[in-house]
């Protein structure tokens, strides 16, 4: 498999600004994201989408190719899928893995093990997750001002182990073919392969909260 990393990392950030450059154990997001792509051997070329002046000169100090993200896909609104379609307009693939930097404790080991077992897979798509830390089976809805059971009540009270494993994305990486995404426009093409992480490399960063557990994990 020729893969393609595709990195995106925009300027902007809503909840912590300037987030891909944060510092985490001494060390930019992106560069840490950058390092584990480049350090995995089923990688052939990996591509950093972004908008920023200070990002791209990272990504070039780093060797990679940096494609210059149009404003219109700069902006919250913006979606992950049609970033990609941007970056894939530009760099033909065979197959991608999207990863985000805001996974610092996603490793190069990670990766590969995820490319290697889709290759044998059959599956179309690959999406890291980690187990539900709380069954959604035993979730509570608020209905007219009474909670009810989001599933059915028998369940809110069973033994975890009885009940279906529940995942959830962890963001840190998504694989697939190009064609398969370009013509789903989506990550999740069935069948899909999950490559379950566990939940301390699982961290995503999106708030302050978050950016000091991974300190503190990466640190220990």
């Amino acid at each position: 498999m020729k893969v393609l990393a595709i990195i995106p990392a925009r300027g902007g950030s809503r909840a912590l600004p300037r987030k891909n450059i944060m510092l985490v154990a001494g060390v930019p997001l992106v560069t840490r994201t950058i390092a584990a792509a480049r350090a995995c051997p089923y990688i052939t070329e990996c591509v950093l989408t972004t908008d920023d002046a200070a990002i791209r000169a990272i990504g070039l100090d780093h060797r990679v190719k940096v494609i210059d993200r149009p404003a219109e896909l700069a902006g919250d609104l913006a979606t992950t899928q049609d970033v990609v379609r941007h970056v894939l307009g530009i760099v033909p693939a065979d197959y991608f893995v999207l990863l985000q930097p805001t996974s610092p404790l996603r490793t190069t080991a990670h990766i590969a093990a995820c490319i290697k077992a889709f290759a044998g897979s059959g599956a179309q798509s690959a999406i890291s997750v980690t187990e539900a830390k709380e069954s959604p089976y035993k979730a509570l809805v608020e209905r007219d001002g009474a909670l009810e059971p989001l599933f059915d009540a028998g369940r809110l009270h069973a033994p975890r182990q009885t009940l279906p494993r529940v995942y959830n994305q962890n963001g840190a990486i998504y694989l697939t073919s190009a064609d398969a995404f370009l013509r789903a426009n989506s990550f999740f093409i069935p069948p899909v392969m999950p490559f379950v992480m566990d939940a301390a490399s699982s961290i995503d960063i999106d708030t302050a909260l978050d950016w000091r557990i991974a300190e503190c994990l990466i640190s220990a």
